[in-house]
């Protein structure tokens, strides 16, 4: 699978292309310190910075206890079964509530023809 098609796959999932660039880096070269990461890709340390606590936030960037602390991913496979489960749990968080997204669509629509 090409480095593009990769990218593609995880800007799916609702990386950012700088989120992706980071994950693939790791999961190629192992873990890494933030300097480390900074020099290899050339992005800016902010955004570095602000992928890195993205990625934790979502857990699929670990942290090690050392100090300068080094960033790793989880495996891929993991990463792709975390959004599946947050894909269903939001399908069926939408199938629970569209008796009452409907409800309100009509209303919506109702109050709208009356207005017009």
């Amino acid at each position: 699978m090409s480095k593009k098609r990769i990218i593609k796959a995880l800007k799916g999932l609702g990386l950012s292309f700088v989120d992706a660039q980071i994950y693939i880096f790791l999961a190629n070269s192992g873990p890494n310190t933030e300097k480390e990461i900074v020099d290899n890709l050339q992005i800016l340390e902010d955004k570095i910075y602000h992928s890195l606590n993205n990625l934790q936030d979502i857990d699929i960037v670990k942290t090690s206890g050392e100090h300068p602390i080094k960033y790793s991913v989880v495996p891929f496979e993991e990463v792709l079964d975390l959004f599946i489960e947050v894909k269903k749990e939001q399908t069926k968080t939408m199938q629970e509530s569209r008796e009452e997204l409907l409800n309100s669509w009509r209303d919506t629509i109702k109050k709208e023809i009356k207005n017009s």
